[in-house]
């Protein structure tokens, strides 16, 4: 498998050689003042989980979870100086505020622990820019897929280290970095998970429109060693149907003083679009001593796998089968609304008393956004969850759940 992964990251440099960028990103660069961007982002979130066995699904231990509350972002990007070496700045500031979560409802992490109620954070990080090869240094919000920063909740995970990214060849992305400060989504702190550091390298190349594949290797320290692979294809059949192929596997092996082991998940989905239609079948597989542990450190949206939704379906031997089906509305005279259901279902999953763990999942979510107008870029969303489990799985606490998210988003661009 490692000689298959090395072709193929060798085979797309190869193939990248022969279409080297006409002109840099440094080259074209304006200026730190002209290509500055400044934008904001105003959310309110609504989000109620019910554990129906009293199972502690909230992060506080409660079975019952209910949270309302707003918040504002700021993202200010600066352009980069001219000459051959460009230098500039990145800074973000966010702001929540709790609306309502009363009565011992807290338990699903929108607010600051210990009873707080509003929070504010600001950071910042400098960049260099060389070509088309940037140097960021400071506070980021990486979206790799061995390192991802969570956006779920009212305000985004962000970490601190050093990242490089190259894009010195058309069509081919690469990426090094070292981070040593996680801040979860309700802190302020520094490094509110703990992180000691994760070092992460990888990247991905566009063979063509159609078809493209990613190399990620990552070492998180004190916790696991892993690796990942992706190919996705695009095969069109007509100027109206296409029929989508993408494959996600990762390898971890976690060290000794987190459990040690090992786990292999991978998943292939299959998607069918015809009009404003697209319909999609999915399987994924864990194998290996354990399930596929990620969250702390690698960030909460370090999962990049095909049944990822309320349940990620990352259970020790769990194997797991996806249906869903997606509307656009557009065809139908509104455009910006979206409709997706899905129905998920698992079994094989090892617990302490058996081999015959199953759950499964019923997901729904309408999304809507307005298009012009006073209000243009005016998103809400929401989605709900229904997911059950046979006793083998209730009897760890982790399932018969329904969830509820409800979210506003208000974007502006004001540079």
């Amino acid at each position: 498998m490692r000689v298959m992964k090395w072709s193929v990251i060798a085979l797309a440099v190869a193939a990248g050689t022969s279409q080297m960028a006409v002109a840099s990103e440094q080259s074209e660069s304006k200026g730190f003042v002209e290509d500055s961007t400044l934008s904001l982002l105003a959310r309110s979130m609504y989000y109620n989980r019910d554990a129906r066995n009293g199972a502690s699904r909230g992060t506080e231990g409660k079975g019952y979870s209910e949270e309302w509350g707003a918040s504002a972002r700021a993202l200010f990007e600066s352009g980069f100086t001219q000459g051959t070496v460009g230098f500039g700045v990145n800074a973000y500031a966010g702001t929540l505020w709790q609306l309502d979560t009363g009565g011992g409802r807290r338990g699903v992490g929108m607010f600051p622990e210990n009873d707080g109620k509003d929070l504010s954070i600001a950071n910042a990080a400098v960049k260099a820019r060389i070509s088309s090869t940037t140097l960021t240094y400071g506070s980021q919000m990486p979206a790799l897929p061995v390192l991802a920063y969570d956006d779920g909740r009212l305000l985004p995970e962000t970490f601190e280290g050093t990242m490089v990214t190259s894009k010195e060849i058309e069509g081919l992305e690469l990426n090094a970095g070292r981070f040593t400060a996680q801040n979860e989504m309700r802190q302020s702190g520094r490094d509110s998970a703990g992180l000691k550091s994760i070092n992460v390298a990888g990247g991905s190349y566009a063979f063509t429109k159609d078809f493209s594949a990613a190399l990620y290797y990552s070492d998180l320290e004190d916790r696991y060693k892993r690796k990942y692979a992706n190919l996705n294809y695009n095969l069109p059949l007509t100027e109206e149907q296409a029929l989508g192929f993408d494959f996600n596997i990762y390898k971890s092996d976690y060290d000794r003083q987190f459990g040690g082991g090992d786990n292999t998940i991978w998943s292939l989905a299959a998607k069918y679009s015809v009009g404003a239609h697209a319909f999609i079948l999915a399987h994924q597989r864990n194998t290996g001593d354990r399930g596929f542990d990620y969250g702390v450190g690698d960030g909460g949206g370090a999962i990049f796998v095909a049944n990822s939704f309320l349940s990620d379906f990352n259970q020790e031997d769990e194997r797991s089968w996806q249906a869903s089906y997606e509307l656009d509305f557009a065809t139908y005279g509104v455009p910006g609304l979206s409709f997706k259901t899905a129905y998920i279902w698992a079994d094989n999953i090892q617990t302490a008393e058996s081999n015959n763990g199953k759950e499964h999942e019923f997901f729904n979510q309408v999304k809507y956004t307005v298009q012009n107008g006073p209000a243009k870029d005016l998103s809400f969303r929401l989605r709900g969850s229904v997911l059950r489990a046979n006793s083998a799985v209730n009897d760890q606490n982790v399932a018969d759940t329904n969830e509820v998210r409800f979210y506003v988003n208000y974007p502006l661009s004001v540079l």
